[in-house]
């Protein structure tokens, strides 16, 4: 039979497994690639075994009823077969094969190739995106060229009311409202002829359609999936519906406070000019009606006790005008160099001869708005002269890189703050230390302007240096979105 040497020469150093087998399922030739593939020393140890052992039970069994089937068929109607089945090697590995079975045109066709190709890493690989892609804590769909779903996990299932069951091979479509379908075939259209990762709805509203008919606001990731068959396309949605409300919420939040304020200062100024007005004037009648007699001085003093009183009330105003304001997100960005911000808060802070400040700066450059972060420092370092409570001290200024925050630190040696009044001290007129001046403003206002741009600040009742200790930590790296969401 001149035509198996010329097989065997052909495939003796195939990098693919071959051997060939007889309608028995007799192993009479197989080449190195083959043994390697089951574990086995070299290719005699395979000669004249037989081919259904390397198998389970039922692939085994399967085999048996395809090569009955196959010898069964005249030769020249034997076509190639394909099936993926799990192999048994040598040494007690399980490799998941490719076993493809093809005609040899003999002289009396008893005999038949058996390619074997290894398909375990690829089903690794295709397990563990499986396992990935049904852990994700996002809604998660695989899309094929021609726009329908092949794939779904639990998280997009629940996030549309549907079953994972009822939505594949369905269109994509039905995720969305009608009025975006013409839009959707020209995006998947232009998506498929020049894939590349994106993201849709960051900068537009984008709804998707629950089972229900209910519309939910998303955001949707779309990447591609690279595949040897056809093209798949995977897409992450994300249902931002909570975020949304947040965000709406905040924003009527901001924008009633600051209409009160505005509202309050239009409302409340007028009448202490007017109150100014009369204290004057009575001042002035007063000062008539005496004549040459000076005015008592414990009227006086009463009289410049109610015109301190009128300006701190028209002070308060200014500052509930600034703490609404400051809810509002500074989009000037710049790069501050940590020790810089920090020397210039201290060039604008009036620091008493007998207080000693150590700065101990660490850190890279942040990206920034300047305004908000240097007069969250100033206040800090104000507020730890105010309130140090003698007239020597000691101030340390550090600062750190921590993840994606820079931690600016504000310490004092003074009296600090009574313990369990952490969070109380940063509450609107609340003052620190009554004996003081001002009106408990400052430190809601700091905090006010921390938080709105993705940072926080947290005070320590009593830090290593024994008085108050403040620490600020503020975004280094930008997130795509709002850091606070």
């Amino acid at each position: 039979m001149p035509f198996v040497p010329d097989i065997r020469s052909a495939l003796v150093h195939a990098p693919v497994a071959a051997m060939i087998v007889d309608r028995d399922g007799v192993v009479t030739w197989a080449n190195q690639a083959c043994a390697t593939l089951l574990a086995e020393p070299d290719p005699d140890a395979l000669r004249l075994s037989l081919f259904y052992v390397r198998f389970g039970e039922d692939d085994a069994e399967t085999l048996r009823k395809v090569f009955d089937h196959f010898f069964a068929s005249p030769v020249d109607m034997r076509e190639p077969w394909t099936r993926q089945f799990v192999a048994n090697g040598a040494d007690g590995s399980r490799p998941v094969v490719a076993a493809t079975l093809t005609p040899v045109a003999d002289e009396d066709g008893s005999r038949a190739v058996v390619y074997l190709r290894n398909l375990t890493r690829e089903a690794t690989a295709e397990r563990r995106f499986t396992q990935m892609f049904e852990s994700m804590p996002l809604g998660a769909v695989v899309v094929d060229g021609h726009g329908c779903i092949a794939q779904a996990n639990a998280v997009l299932a629940s996030q549309f009311g549907w079953s994972i069951e009822a939505m594949i091979g369905q269109p994509l479509s039905m995720l969305l409202p009608e009025r975006y379908h013409e839009a959707h075939a020209q995006e998947l259209a232009a998506f498929v002829a020049r894939p590349y990762a994106r993201i849709l709805g960051l900068d537009r509203d984008l709804t998707a359609l629950h089972c229900s008919g209910r519309e939910f606001p998303v955001e949707i990731a779309l990447t591609r999936l690279e595949t040897i068959g056809q093209p798949l396309f995977m897409a992450i949605v994300s249902d931002v519906s909570h975020r949304r409300r947040a965000e709406r919420a905040l924003q009527q939040t901001n924008a009633q406070l600051e209409e009160f304020t505005y509202v309050a200062s239009h409302d409340l100024r007028s009448p202490l000019r007017g109150i100014g007005d009369l204290v004057s004037w009575i001042r002035e009648d007063l000062g008539e009606a005496l004549g040459a007699q000076a005015i008592p001085p414990e009227v006086a003093h009463n009289f410049d006790r109610i015109t301190q009183r009128i300006e701190r009330c028209e002070q308060m105003i200014d500052d509930l005008l600034h703490y609404a304001r400051a809810g509002v997100r500074d989009p000037d960005l710049h790069q501050l160099d940590p020790r810089e911000l920090v020397e210039e808060a201290l060039a604008m802070t009036a620091i008493p001869e007998g207080f000693v400040v150590e700065l101990d700066v660490h850190g890279a450059p942040l990206t920034a708005p300047r305004a908000p972060l240097a007069t969250s420092l100033r206040n800090l370092i104000a507020n730890a002269v105010k309130h140090h409570g003698g007239p020597r001290g000691s101030i340390r200024i550090s600062a750190r890189d921590e993840g994606r925050f820079c931690v600016f630190t504000v310490e004092d040696d003074g009296q600090g703050i009574p313990t369990g009044s952490e969070d109380r001290i940063f509450k609107l007129f609340h003052r620190a230390s009554p004996g003081t001046d001002g009106d408990g403003v400052g430190l809601a206002l700091t905090r006010r302007m921390i938080n709105a741009h993705g940072g926080m600040v947290t005070v320590q009742a009593k830090g290593p240096l024994g008085g108050a200790r403040f620490e600020v930590h503020w975004p280094r790296i930008l997130l795509l979105e709002g850091e606070d969401d």
